[in-house]
């Protein structure tokens, strides 16, 4: 494999040296549609630094790319950015193989990392604004709690301008293409707003006093290298914007429709309340859940304004896809919402009020108590419905015209 697997030149003394998972489709209940990449990176200085490792799977085509450069036994310090197994799953063996001097990693990784693995090498804790001299360059790091482990951090490469940013900035995409100017431009702002609503949504807080601590560090960023997808080189400000503009949840005019439907009548009320949003001026996004998945519902909502849920009643309560996708929209706690439930039943019709009961959960802000009609939507029932949907399109109008 040695002489197939590359390392990748990133700048002067940086090396992509990480692997492509092409055929993952599930990422924690994620649905990564492109795949992903778990990056690594050599830093080519008098003292050879690996950050980040890759999944336990991709060890050797990892240690193929670095051995394309260097020999891996060169290797004289390892940092670990962020603990999850993706990024640290082959961690023992290499330390094993490479015998590296140190090994770093936030305080809260060291922890995170004895615990996973119960390691013999001792890990040392780095600090906030710390810097480890590689000789003829510095390593320095940043604390990024929450982003998205509580020992997340960032190292940042001063004389080359890189920031290895971890999971910040990344996105699940395998590609040829290495560099973020090199893929087309829908697919990679389409897939950067996908794993920041499913991954750093509740985070969002986090993200916004992240992006202003570095901002007042007045380091001079060239290059981010995050650990998925790929990396930015050019117009590096874009994605921080695109971030900037995502942590700060700020409601459109947009409404999303997710249900499902046993026999068709929860279908003919969700598209019957969509005319209502659409007769509103308001954007709709209507999914259908046997076929849209969760994680895709998430990514609409990012920057939503309302969220109208329907559920048919399945033995005394919500349809198993509703309750799923709802769990997991709770989980990422997206906020300023106005929405409802809706839906048919046929006896007793639980699943609607289980419905609003989440959203309450979630502090939606509830346009009524939501439609609820037994078996099939007559043609009163579907005008009610349109109704539904002028009524939630009016409240989100003055909501997204109040915040201008």
């Amino acid at each position: 494999m040695k002489e197939f697997m590359k390392a990748i030149k990133v700048s002067d003394h940086v090396y992509w040296v990480g692997a492509v998972d092409w055929s993952i489709r599930n990422f924690h209940g994620y649905l990564t549609s492109r795949g992903t990449s778990y990056n690594a990176y050599i830093v080519m200085a008098d003292k050879i630094a690996l950050i980040d490792t890759v999944k336990a799977p991709y060890k050797e085509e990892m240690l193929s790319r670095i051995a394309s450069i260097i020999d891996p036994g060169d290797i004289r310090y390892i940092i670990s950015n962020h603990t999850e197994m993706d990024h640290t799953g082959c961690l023992p063996d290499v330390i094993e193989a490479v015998k590296p001097e140190k090994v770093f990693s936030s305080a809260m990784g060291v922890k995170t990392l004895s615990e996973h693995f119960h390691l013999d090498h001792k890990i040392v804790a780095v600090e906030y604004g710390e810097t480890v001299s590689l000789g003829n360059m510095d390593l320095s790091f940043v604390e990024t709690r929450m982003l998205h482990w509580p020992e997340s951090m960032f190292t940042y490469l001063a004389e080359e301008g890189v920031l290895f940013s971890q999971d910040a900035f990344g996105m699940h995409l395998a590609s040829s293409e290495r560099f973020a100017d090199e893929i087309d431009d829908d697919i990679l702002e389409y897939e950067a707003s996908k794993y920041f609503a499913n991954i750093l949504m509740p985070f969002s807080l986090f993200v916004s006093k992240l992006l202003e601590r570095v901002g007042k560090l007045g380091i001079s960023i060239g290059i981010i290298a995050p650990d998925h997808g790929p990396i930015w080189r050019k117009d590096v400000t874009r994605i921080l914007e695109l971030y900037s503009k995502w942590a700060k949840r700020k409601p459109t005019k947009k409404a999303v429709i997710a249900y499902d439907t046993m026999w068709q009548s929860t279908a003919k009320m969700a598209r019957s309340i969509g005319e209502g949003l659409i007769d509103g001026g308001i954007t709709v996004k209507v999914m259908p859940l046997d076929v849209c998945h969760r994680s895709d519902v998430a990514t609409e909502m990012l920057d939503a304004g309302a969220l109208l849920v329907g559920s048919p009643t399945l033995n005394n309560n919500m349809f198993p896809t509703v309750a799923d996708a709802l769990i997991y929209l709770k989980g990422l706690k997206p906020r300023d919402l106005i929405g409802t439930a809706f839906g048919s039943y046929g006896w007793s019709g639980e699943g609607i009020r289980q419905v609003n009961d989440v959203l309450k959960e979630m502090k939606v802000e509830l346009i009524g108590e939501g439609i609820s009609v037994k078996y099939v939507p007559d043609h009163d029932a579907l005008s009610q419905c349109h109704s539904l949907g002028s009524l939630v399109a009016k409240r989100l109008n003055e909501v997204c015209d109040n915040d201008r």
